[in-house]
């Protein structure tokens, strides 16, 4: 089972056991073992430091008075489509200008300029030097409005709702990015301005049927423009869609009101560009139309125009045939659209197609004598009157 360990007989020496070699550590060990503990010294000091510079820190910035925090005017920084900040701002230092109308001088409070109110016109000497020029904008903008939600975002910029503070009415504000601006104006005190601001005052001058400019301030790095809003309002495309299509009789208010809001632009030198359904609101309080988005808009000139800005389901045939177009012609094809979407409630091109051709069809149930002329006719004179001439 189990065996015994044999006994060593007497008178016979044990074996020795060899002594275990031992290990000495190497120069190259030792250096590594120091620097280990040179390091973990330095960083247990580091971190040491740094406790005590934070707490420090902290200390103090409790000890010393501190100022409320400044609310945000906008919900985030100005970016543009991609998501990339917007540029530096230029040399010049930003301000906010006021809309050309008698007595507008530097003062920084409200007034009204020709039934409109009037902003800033330019940073004065402050009393505290170290506030900017922007940031009293900013401050001014904040004791004016109160800003709200979004309300939707194009290709110049974004729109969000607004609240006059002053006295509770709502108000829409436009925000433009520098970088988006294409084309700049000159207004009427000389002042330098993106083109959709001097549009906008040329054609606001009281008339219903289009937005008007209240107010504008320039940012560093972009452009904010306030105006109106109705309380309860829709744009056309939207009421169009909630109704399938309008009554004929209705589609005729309407369209007369969008008729007058051209002719009133026009009259002022102004060429809309992107007349379509969703650029026309309505109040729905008193059913007034406003002709809105100035962005893609121009001067008005009677020789032919070379470049398009709007909608290409909106454009001419001309412009799809020759690259060029003229402004009125533009405007009578883009309303026919507009007429044909309300009494029939879908667009008469899908897709671009048919615009070469000029065929309508009408659906079943439209009257032969109020709206299929009219329509017929706007279609033939803006073909007419789009042709250039040599």
């Amino acid at each position: 089972m189990f065996r015994a360990r044999p006994r060593p007989r007497a008178g016979l020496p044990l074996p020795r056991r060899r002594p275990r070699p031992r290990l000495r550590p190497s120069p190259r060990g030792l250096a590594s073992a120091r620097l280990s503990l040179s390091w973990l010294w330095r960083c247990w000091l580091g971190i040491s430091a740094w406790g005590w510079g934070g707490i420090t820190s902290l200390w103090l910035r409790l000890s010393q008075p501190q100022s409320q925090p400044r609310p945000r005017l906008l919900p985030g920084p100005v970016e543009g489509t991609h998501g990339a900040a917007a540029p530096a701002a230029p040399a010049a230092a930003p301000s906010a200008r006021a809309l050309p109308g008698p007595g507008a001088g530097g003062d920084a409070r409200p007034r009204t300029l020709g039934g409109r109110l009037g902003a800033v016109s330019g940073p004065r000497p402050s009393a505290d030097s170290r506030v900017s020029p922007a940031g009293k904008v900013l401050e001014a903008l904040q004791e004016r409005y109160r800003m709200g939600s979004l309300l939707g975002r194009g290709g110049f910029g974004s729109v969000f709702s607004g609240t006059r503070l002053a006295d509770g009415a709502p108000v829409a504000i436009k925000r433009v990015p520098r970088n988006r601006i294409q084309h700049w104006g000159d207004l009427p005190d000389g002042a330098r301005a993106p083109l959709e601001i001097v549009l906008l005052d040329k054609v606001s001058t009281g008339f219903p049927g289009v937005i008007q400019l209240l107010e504008w301030f320039e940012l560093s790095s972009c452009f904010l423009l306030v105006m109106e809003r109705p309380e309860r309002c829709q744009d056309l495309r939207d009421f169009i869609a909630a109704r399938r299509f309008l009554p004929e009789e209705e589609a005729r208010g309407l369209f007369r009101q969008v008729l007058e809001a051209v002719r009133h632009c026009s009259s002022c030198g102004v060429l809309h560009r992107d007349i379509k359904p969703a650029n026309i609101i309505i109040d729905l309080d008193s059913g007034q139309l406003k002709l809105i988005d100035f962005g893609c808009g121009t001067f008005l000139q009677d020789t032919v125009y070379t470049q398009f800005a709007g909608t290409p389901s909106y454009s001419p045939p001309e412009w799809t045939q020759l690259k060029c177009y003229h402004g009125e012609a533009a405007t009578i094809w883009s309303l026919g659209i507009v007429l044909y979407q309300m009494v029939c409630g879908k667009h008469p091109f899908r897709r671009g197609r048919g615009i070469i051709r000029g065929q309508l069809k009408f659906p079943q149930g439209l009257s032969q004598g109020k709206e299929k002329q009219p329509l017929e006719k706007l279609y033939q004179v803006g073909r007419l009157q789009g042709q250039p001439q040599g």
